[in-house]
């Protein structure tokens, strides 16, 4: 079809150069990143070829008419060429205005000094008289440049052209996001405009004129193509600095689909993100935000990103995923299951139609990039599901999964990731139908995570493998020697000046953490004093060290009056970020000088690594702790400033950030549904004092991420001292990438708390439990985490009252708890130790006790201790004069008759017996299958107990008094595979 008739009768206009550059001007750049070099120019004015020419036979146009012409009588030749001038080389733009009646989307090609850069599609307008606007980018020359809109022989043409405006402000946008459609090359009509007089934009520019004066008229509209119809979102980032939220209404093929809510952004230069679900039509789709006349409008649109419905993909049979869903942590809803077929791995998740239900997949990445994924699903029927994105508790999009009518499929999308740990989560979001099932995710490139313990971005160095000329302690178990509570029971002791130990880096670092000892003074509040830290013979710094809080004495609690003896809890830590990067090779030197004071350094290991940069903030659903009256780094007193902050961001469906700094607390921060966020590890601490300090759960799905809580506990006094992390966190809350010192506790988490997951942890140099999950708590997972030299368990759950249930502890590296247990499960219902490598237990002590000590509500469902490694554990219990197993049942305060399962564990170089089995109770109910256990002090298995138990490939060697004791009438049924005993 071709546009209206025209006048054809009139010659064509052409202008020399230098009278096309006398009618442009000069293009000249304005002042400011923000400001663009544009200028517009009539198309009238420009040099017309092939049959192009001027005309006024239809309305709205600008200047003294427009060209038509682009008829298929000329197709092939009608052109409009114009001249830019542009003062240096770079990216800008050319906003085509156009008049296109045809009702059917046409095409002309651009051409740019000569070269076609592309075809360009202009959609339909309304009729010939009406016009819209369509923007390229271009990439343009230094000095004259000529543009050209020409109807080529591959071209539909049939447009009318009103003028062409030229940016050719090279930069002064950030880049376009992937999948972002930009506003100034939408259609625009109705008074909105390209414009580029704030900064903060993407692209070139943005859309303005949705003003009052163009109220009920102004229009943005984008094209989006969709492969499949289905429900699908669209995300328009915009500002709105009027103070207010204002509002705009969101068209969907000319239906109208909703009026939109747009929040106050800080100013004209900040930008935010709306996220709206839509449904596509499957191919061509017009997405348009428009300012009606029931709307307050007055925003700026930068760009809009929509997510349709893609294509799925049969992938013909399983494949190899690198996260299997059934080994996710799942919560709000999804299960393991297996009723349907055609599934990889040993089970999928089902379940995810309630809002909140989630997977959270543990993925670990090489370097900080975006990602591929793909996510394997099916769909009972052809109707397609939503699920959210998200990664590292930020949104990325909504994902739009087409029915597959029953058949496993693959979708694909992309994720960003940081270096090393990354928390990537499927969650059914408000307005998602989560009607799918889940097999899996694929995330190419990323890094398999450790078959056992925890992945952690540190390498650590032992000091007693590094090359030194002092002299070394151990290796020795004996309670209240200094070497018990070294990592491999030995350390390098420097005590002479000019001593030193030193190792050569592996990888490269910019931070590192050192464990020591140094001696207490007569008074029990410790000595500061320095080490001298020196790379490739420079010395960096001296390393400030502390025995304020190691060394406690006497009997349980403890206090910090060295007069009552028994000293122990020697070791401490230090972290350190240094002044650029140490290139692998560098040889990294701790040495005594003259001015390091300490009359000996026991020096344990050493931990490096790349310590990523500050984080910034979230681009949108944040506000930053410092504009709501909290100040860092003045060491005045956060804590009331704090709470005010986080009521406050809390009340407007915001997250609270915490930019880089030191934050001082003297009690609790409240969380009750709050989101809380650092800018990292290393660079956002929450700083203790006087014992006192820390984040306290009220209830809420709350989120905490990226932060050091650093508290000042010195000695253990539960009653008035502070946990790092407490309380009630509500349903579907979730700790991650926190680190952990010097407090009472690391987290003590009790009842109603539901599906809370903790990862990415390290928790240090606590004075009772690392972690203790208290009574009631259910369907918690704490994984992927380091804990060490904490005064109680490394990690325990407790069900005191009240059952601990369908909870947890799996890929955790525990080492060297002072006292108690690395792993102490206490009572409950099916809960699980899987996958933990746990190592050098002190006194009271095994590797993993399964105990019903303490009178906690007895065991239920199946106890599951799978997969564990545990090495140099179990210890001497003085009180009792007793030698505590590597693992531990113990039948204490009731029988433990509900069925434990041990599978697959290896126990190596136990310091007494490899499995004990005591005590005065009954303990029925024991499988044992496929444990390894290598070197013992006592036995192989001690078993002092009543009850019955089946074994199963259970292999002894190297177990000093023999591979079995058993006393107490315990009936021992044998499988196949056992050997030793």
């Amino acid at each position: 079809m071709s546009p209206a008739p025209r006048k054809r009768s009139r010659a064509a206009v052409r202008l020399t150069f230098p009278v096309l550059a006398s009618l442009l001007g000069t293009v000249l750049y304005g002042v400011g990143a923000a400001q663009a070099a544009t200028v517009t120019v009539e198309a009238e004015s420009s040099q017309l070829s092939g049959g192009a020419a001027v005309s006024t036979d239809h309305g709205g146009y600008t200047g003294s008419g427009f060209v038509g012409g682009f008829t298929d009588a000329h197709k092939g030749s009608a052109s409009v060429s114009f001249g830019v001038t542009a003062q240096a080389a770079g990216t800008g733009s050319i906003a085509l205005r156009y008049a296109n009646g045809t009702g059917a989307t046409m095409t002309l090609s651009l051409y740019v000094n000569g070269a076609m850069v592309r075809q360009v599609s202009l959609p339909p307008t309304a009729n010939w008289d009406t016009w819209a606007t369509q923007r390229e980018t271009v990439t343009y020359a230094k000095g004259a440049n000529t543009v050209a809109w020409t109807f080529t022989g591959s071209d539909s043409g049939n447009v009318n052209i009103d003028n062409s405006t030229a940016d050719t402000s090279a930069g002064t946008g950030t880049p376009t996001p992937a999948g972002a459609l930009e506003a100034e090359s939408a259609q625009l009509s109705g008074g909105a405009v390209a414009a580029a007089d704030h900064t903060g934009f993407t692209g070139t520019g943005f859309a303005g004129g949705l003003t009052d004066a163009n109220k009920g008229s102004a229009s943005v509209s984008f094209g989006v193509n969709s492969a499949e119809a289905g429900a699908g979102s669209a995300a328009l980032r915009y500002a709105n600095g009027t103070g207010a939220t204002m509002t705009l209404s969101l068209y969907v093929n000319g239906a109208k689909v909703r009026q939109v809510s747009l929040p106050a952004t800080a100013n004209w230069d900040t930008w935010a993100t709306q996220q709206e679900a839509v449904t596509y039509a499957k191919g061509a789709n017009t997405v348009a935000w428009t300012f009606t006349t029931a709307d307050s409008g007055n925003v700026n649109i930068d760009s809009l990103t929509p997510a349709t419905p893609t294509v799925p993909t049969d992938p013909g049979g399983p494949t190899t995923l690198t996260h299997q869903a059934e080994d996710a942590f799942a919560s709000g809803g999804p299960a393991r299951a297996t009723a349907v077929t055609g599934y990889e791995g040993s089970g999928y998740l089902s379940g995810f139609t309630a809002t909140g239900a989630r997977a959270v997949f543990a993925v670990n990445a090489p370097g900080a990039a975006t990602y591929p994924v793909t996510v394997r699903y099916r769909t009972p029927d052809a109707t397609a599901s939503t699920i959210t994105l998200l990664a590292n508790g930020t949104t990325v999009r909504r994902l739009t999964l087409p029915g597959t009518g029953g058949a496993w499929k693959s979708a694909a999308t992309d994720v960003p990731l940081r270096a090393a740990l990354n928390h990537v989560t499927l969650r059914t979001a408000s307005g998602d139908n989560g009607t799918l099932q889940l097999d899996g995710i694929e995330v190419t490139g990323s890094t398999p995570d450790s078959t056992r313990g925890a992945t952690m971005p540190y390498t650590a160095y032992e000091a007693e493998s590094g090359s030194t000329d002092a002299g070394t302690t151990g290796p020795d178990r004996t309670y209240l020697t200094v070497p018990s509570e070294a990592s491999g029971r030995k350390a390098v002791v420097l005590d002479a000046t000019g001593e030193y130990v030193q190792f050569t880096l592996t990888k490269p670092a910019n931070a590192l953490t050192l464990r020591y000892s140094v001696p207490d003074n007569a008074a029990g509040t410790g000595i500061d004093t320095t080490l001298s830290v020196y790379a490739d013979g420079t010395q960096l710094r001296d390393l400030p060290l502390t025995s304020k809080y190691s060394w406690v004495y006497g009997g349980y609690p403890y206090t910090n009056n060295p007069s009552q003896g028994s000293g122990h809890h020697f070791f401490d830590e230090t972290r350190t970020l240094l002044t650029g990067t140490l290139p692998a090779g560098t040889v990294l030197k701790f040495q005594k000088d003259a001015g390091d004071t300490a009359a000996s350094y026991t020096l344990d290991l050493v931990e490096t690594e790349t310590a990523p940069a500050a984080l910034t903030m979230p681009s949108t659903g944040f506000v930053s702790a410092t504009t709501l009256g909290v100040t860092p780094n003045d060491s005045g007193d956060d804590t009331g400033a704090l709470n005010t902050a986080l009521n406050t961001a809390t009340s407007q469906g915001k997250g609270l950030w915490l930019p880089a700094g030191t934050y001082d607390i003297s009690g609790h921060v409240d969380l009750a549904g709050a989101d809380l966020r650092g800018a990292g590890q290393w660079h956002t601490v929450l700083r203790g004092k006087n014992g006192k300090g820390g984040l306290f759960g009220r209830g809420g799905t709350s989120n905490v991420q990226d932060l050091m809580i650093a508290g000042d506990v010195s000695y253990r006094d539960d009653a008035n001292f502070d946990a790092a992390i407490e309380g009630d966190f509500g349903n579907g809350s979730t700790l991650t990438n926190l680190w952990i010192q010097h407090t009472k506790v690391g987290l003590w988490i009790d009842a109603p708390t539901n599906g809370l997951y903790a990862s990415g942890l390290r928790i240090r140099d606590t004075f009772a439990d690392g972690v203790n999950l208290h009574k009631g708590t259910r369907a918690t997972e704490v994984s992927r985490s380091s804990v060490r030299n904490t005064g109680d368990d490394g990690l325990a759950m407790f069900s005191e009252a009240q059952a601990v249930t369908d909870s947890a502890f799996r890929f955790n590296t525990v080492q060297l708890p002072m006292l108690a247990n690395a792993v102490g499960i206490y009572g409950g219902n099916d809960n699980r130790v899987e996958d933990n490598i746990l190592a050098d237990t002190v006194t009271g002590s095994s590797g993993i006790a399964i105990s019903s000590r303490f009178a906690p509500v007895p065991f239920s469902g199946t106890t599951s201790v799978q997969r564990n490694t545990l090495t140099r554990t179990g210890g001497y219990e003085p009180n009792w004069q007793s030698k505590l197993g590597a693992l531990w049942i113990y039948a204490d305060s009731s029988d433990i008759t509900a069925p434990v399962l041990v599978k697959d564990n290896e126990i190596l170089d136990s310091t007494y017996s490899g499995l004990l089995v005591s005590w005065q109770k009954n303990v029925s109910g024991l499988t044992v299958d496929g444990l390894k256990i290598d070197k013992a002090g006592l036995y192989g298995i001690e078993i002092d107990s009543a009850g019955a138990g089946t074994f199963s490939r259970v292999t002894v060697s190297g177990a000093a008094a023999g591979g079995l004791s058993s006393a107490g009438g315990f009936a021992i049924t044998r499988g196949a595979g056992n050997t030793g005993w």
